[in-house]
């Protein structure tokens, strides 16, 4: 019997053999690489292999019959195939298809420069916003050293790739800004109302932005709020010029939280040292006060609320360009408020919810008197000194709500879809001396739908495929908005994407409220993108270089009846068009602990838009800009330091003046400005760092814009009669800031290391 069990043994060996199926083959990529690592397996059975690094497997299966094989590998879709195992050697080959996934996955970056802590296609951080030198912690004027934006100096704004200010808008958490900027002072550009630290992201759009935004011409500035702090904190913050404070508290379950701030600016004790070319009559004064709480409703839902409010006033006088005896005394009164609310939601396995909400008031009082040398008002009945004194209060609101619906696909692709409904209302008050209380109005009931896909048709092939239909009941006209985008990789740190989008903007209120134009008197502005764009970004480097065309219609026209000297009507005949290329470097590497990048623009436009007798290249644009920022910070001192160079060519200036022979205007003068130089500086000397128990963290600040001193000259503005042309310049030939900010329970040094290394 010993005998004859090796042979049962080798019989039984032979028949289990026998019985075995071999599978065998190569699984590859779908560019014919192998795929290391890939797990084959028969489904619903302990049988299977892991690929090697050639994409290579080979396993035994005891399996009969009809069976599925299943391959998994990370970073690809699941590939599935029914299969029958008759035993004996079977090869199957099979391709896996890129699954895109965030960290490897083409972005559509064309058009759109990104402040982030957590995308990984991000240019910018959201300290580089603060620690960038001449931006004097202002958003837009970090901005502004970046390819695009231009150098304007005498009004606020954001002035981009040949568009005006106004066709340039502001978002917070979705919805729009009304008054993003301090209330407009003439040939004083303004800053930015909000503080950058609210913001935990940035999306700068210099043309072909989301669908799911839209009423801006050429640019679309989208902020996002920050969400529950780490902890709870207060700040203190003190300067010659302003003291401020504030107070976050986090709950104890760390679900919810609430925060206040406070600041007051007086510019007494800094006019004192600094002087000033206008004489400041009433000291410019602002008061600031925000409110927020964030409440977590779910593990995947967010509910948030900021509110801001605003005081302000000022006074100065400038001598009047028409006479050699006279003043012109300005005066302005602001009050503003601001409220958002907003709530994220993940509904389900795949679906997101977003809904926002916002309220905002801004009133301007103005008041603009003609003054002799003893700063006594004058009255004078000839032109144009009739004219010249005058008060005008304005009062605007907007009330906005706003729904987006997201619904996750396959991988990243994603479909999302919504509306949103916007009520304006403006009035204006004005009296001079003909005209007592003369009001005006103008509401506007704006409701658009959007719905904006996400399509990946592969990890290195994804396109931005939305459109939006509007409605203004001011124009009482409605027009439907295409928007695409496409991106494909060149490999694991470039790629190239391509723009094309219509945007449409509702003419600007003053038309309306000075009676230039009656409802449905005038059509949207009109302006049609395409952007082409090469981005390479590692972790120490970035490149990126983009081209443009941008074609207006529709621009508004402004119209004198013949005999009257000032504009009277209105209407959409005026076009334009602007292109250029731009260039954006980044580098953290090359120099030891020092963090740069240069950015250079080319823009040529032309428009022909209000009383421009034909399309000329517009006062607010330079042919060239470009732009320096360098940032080192001293361990050993703890200390960063901040430098930025800007330059700009010349901008064109213009005389515009009636013709009362054929009713026309024409250009009576014309020229070019001096080139713009700026080099600032800034310093920020952090004692803490280092101190394990530090209970606070402090930061000493200090500033100097336009440090070498140079000439700046914004324009000219002309008499009258065109007999004299005076040049628009900065309110001093530099500017300095020196403060002192304190943290209380939270240590950012990290932060500010981490943004300068």
């Amino acid at each position: 019997m010993l005998k004859v069990i090796p042979f049962i043994l080798l019989l039984l060996t032979s028949f289990l053999g026998s019985a075995q199926t071999v599978l065998q083959g190569r699984i590859k990529d779908g560019k014919g690489k192998g795929v290391g690592g890939a797990s084959i397996a028969i489904k619903d059975s302990y049988d299977g292999a892991t690929t090697d690094s050639l994409g290579n497997y080979r396993f035994r299966t005891s399996e009969k019959g009809e069976q599925t094989l299943l391959i998994t590998c990370i970073g690809y879709k699941p590939f599935e195939q029914k299969i029958t195992l008759e035993g004996g050697d079977q090869k199957l080959d099979a391709i896996l298809k890129a699954e895109p996934n965030e960290l490897t996955a083409v972005v559509i970056t064309a058009g759109t420069f990104e402040a982030s802590d957590t995308k990984r296609t991000t240019v910018l951080g959201p300290l580089d916003i603060v620690t960038t030198a001449g931006s004097d912690g202002d958003i837009t004027g970090a901005l502004k050293t970046l390819p695009g934006a231009q150098q304007v100096g005498e009004k606020e704004g954001l002035f981009v790739r040949g568009g005006s200010s106004e066709e340039a808008k502001v978002f917070i958490d979705g919805t729009l800004v009304n008054n993003y900027f301090q209330s407009s002072i003439p040939d004083i550009a303004s800053r930015g109302r909000f503080s950058p630290f609210i913001f935990k992201g940035t999306v700068f759009s210099t043309g072909g932005y989301s669908a799911l935004y839209g009423g801006a011409l050429s640019s679309a500035l989208i902020l996002e709020s920050t969400d529950l702090p780490d902890q709870t904190s207060a700040n203190l913050g003190i300067s010659p010029i302003f003291v401020s404070g504030g107070y976050n508290q986090l709950a104890k379950d760390k679900k919810s939280s609430w925060g206040a701030n406070y600041a007051y600016t007086n510019l007494a004790a800094y006019f004192a040292i600094i002087k000033q070319r206008p004489d400041n009559f009433l000291t410019p004064q602002f008061h600031n006060g925000e409110f927020n709480f964030r409440i977590k409703t779910s593990k995947t839902g967010i509910l948030k609320f900021y509110g801001y409010f605003n005081y302000s006033e000022l006074g100065l006088r400038r001598a009047d360009i028409d006479s050699t005896s006279l003043k012109n005394a300005f005066t302005l009164y602001n009050f503003n408020v601001y409220t958002n609310l907003s709530w994220k939601e993940k509904i389900g396995k795949h679906w997101r919810l977003n809904l926002g909400a916002s309220y905002s008031n801004n009133i301007d009082k103005i008041r603009n008197v003609l003054e002799d040398q003893d700063n006594k008002e004058q009255f004078l009945a000839q032109a144009p000194y009739d004219s010249k004194s005058f008060n005008i209060k304005n009062n605007s609101d907007l009330s906005q709500i706003k729904m987006v619906l997201e619904r996750r696909l396959y991988g990243l692709s994603a479909i999302r879809f919504g509306g949103e409904y916007l009520y304006f209302t403006d009035k204006t008050d004005f009296t001079n001396r003909y005209v007592q209380h003369a009001k005006t109005n103008a509401e506007d009931h704006f409701k658009a739908g959007f719905a904006e896909a996400d399509v990946y048709i592969t990890n290195d092939i994804a396109a931005k495929l939305g459109g939006r239909v509007e409605h203004s009941s001011l124009l009482n006209r409605a027009n439907i908005v295409p928007r695409a985008s496409l991106a494909y990789k060149l490999g694991n740190q470039a790629q190239v994407s391509l723009a094309y989008g219509i945007f449409y903007q509702r003419p600007e209120k003053e038309f309306f409220l000075r009676n230039y134009a009656q409802t449905d008197d005038l059509l949207y502005t009109k302006a049609t993108h395409y952007i082409a764009n090469y981005q390479r970004v590692s972790r120490n480097y970035t490149l990126r270089i983009e081209a443009f065309y941008k074609k207006y219609d529709e621009l508004v026209k402004t119209y004198a009846t013949k005999g009257n000297t000032l504009p009277d009507s209105v209407a959409n005949g005026g076009s334009g068009n602007a292109q250029g290329i731009e260039l954006f470097w980044r580098d953290r590497k090359t120099f030891k602990d020092v963090d740069y990048w240069v950015s250079y623009s080319y823009l040529d436009t032309k428009r022909d838009y209000l009383n421009y007798p034909y399309a000329i290249q517009p006062s607010f644009a330079a042919n060239h800009t470009a732009s320096l920022v360098v940032k080192k910070f001293f361990t050993k001192f703890k200390t960063s330091f901040n430098a930025s160079y800007s330059f700009a060519t010349g901008r064109p200036y213009y005389n515009f003046r009636y013709n009362a022979g054929d009713g026309k205007f024409v250009i009576a003068d014309q020229g070019k400005t001096i080139a713009y130089n700026n080099l600032s500086l800034s310093v920020n000397y952090l004692p803490a760092i280092g101190k394990k128990d530090a209970k606070k963290f402090t930061v000493w600040v200090f500033s100097l814009n336009n440090v070498l001193g140079n000439d700046q000259i914004f324009g000219y503005n002309y008499s009258w009669n065109g007999s004299r042309k005076d040049p628009i310049l900065p309110t001093a030939r530099r500017f300095f800031f020196v403060g002192c900010f304190i943290s209380f329970g939270i240590d950012r040094s990290e932060d500010v290391i981490n943004s300068n290394l």
